[in-house]
């Protein structure tokens, strides 16, 4: 996939999910600073070229969801918000970062081509109406403790208010108190509702509540989760990845290490290709 589609999916990004491959957000956890953003997009974007897959770069502007009041929580909201706006017009990707609250909603949408709903927030009203309002996609992430076909009222939500274009990401559901499974019948049941729908394959790893305070994920499992969503028929892959997760500053237990993308991105579509024919 060279510049010149690149350009295009820049432009409607809407359109992305009208490729025949399956579409790849990904990125690191959160804003780090601008050379950690700019290295992982310069080693994804001919990696994501050459194997025809749509890219969207993920990063968090600002992480507030966090366990512990030490935790970080992002380098200042401007600084980000710029780097984020930097990596979109500097390699002409589109961009995606999570929303907290309604009035950030305004701040993001200036920089990004889609709002992510945190799975913690899937209900939070004024918040889905405030990111409908700006008129980008948003992607809401199901909840954890959230079923398949309650997803529709968040999706009413959004559409009800301005025809936006709606995506939904599945997760993981909580077993037990410290630990996720993914139930792959969430998949089709989402598509159901008619919009695309994406498998987040690192969050869904997640071992959440340690007694420490820092979230605990197995890694290990992020090529078996990809590789059954594909299988399924999932819309999309969402990875958080980094070029070393021992050194991430939020989420780097469930991260991928950049330098097995590429393999585990050339299986998910030999496994696509198959199914398709």
């Amino acid at each position: 996939m060279g510049l010149e589609k690149e350009i295009i999916l820049m432009m409607d990004v809407t359109k992305i999910v009208e490729e025949p491959s399956f579409f790849l957000i990904a990125g690191p956890c959160a804003v780090e600073d601008d050379q950690i953003c700019k290295e992982i997009v310069e080693r994804i974007l001919p990696i994501t070229g050459r194997l025809e897959i749509p890219f969207i770069f993920k990063a968090s502007y600002r992480k507030a969801n966090r366990s512990r009041l030490d935790s970080f929580q992002g380098i200042g909201d401007d600084i980000a918000l710029k780097i984020l706006e930097r990596i979109r017009s500097t390699f002409n990707v589109p961009v995606t970062t999570d929303i907290h609250a309604p009035q950030e909603a305004k701040w993001a949408a200036q920089v990004v081509d889609v709002l992510q709903i945190p799975a913690f927030l899937c209900r939070q009203t004024d918040l889905l109406l405030a990111a409908a309002e700006t008129g980008k996609i948003v992607n809401i992430k199901k909840g954890q403790f959230m079923n398949a076909a309650n997803m529709k009222h968040a999706v009413d939500k959004i559409i009800n208010q301005t025809k936006n274009n709606v995506w939904l990401t599945e997760r993981g559901t909580t077993f037990g108190y410290q630990d996720l499974i993914v139930d792959y019948r969430n998949i089709p049941w989402m598509q159901s509702l008619k919009v695309p729908v994406i498998l987040d394959c690192t969050h869904s790893l997640q071992q959440p509540n340690q007694t420490g305070g820092v979230t605990g994920g197995d890694p290990t499992l992020i090529e078996t989760i990809a590789s059954a969503g594909i299988a399924t028929g999932v819309d999309g892959i969402f990875i958080e990845t980094h070029p070393d997760p021992g050194k991430a500053k939020s989420d780097g237990a469930n991260m991928l290490p950049l330098g097995k993308l590429e393999p585990l991105l050339e299986k998910l579509v030999r496994i696509r290709s198959a199914l398709i024919g």
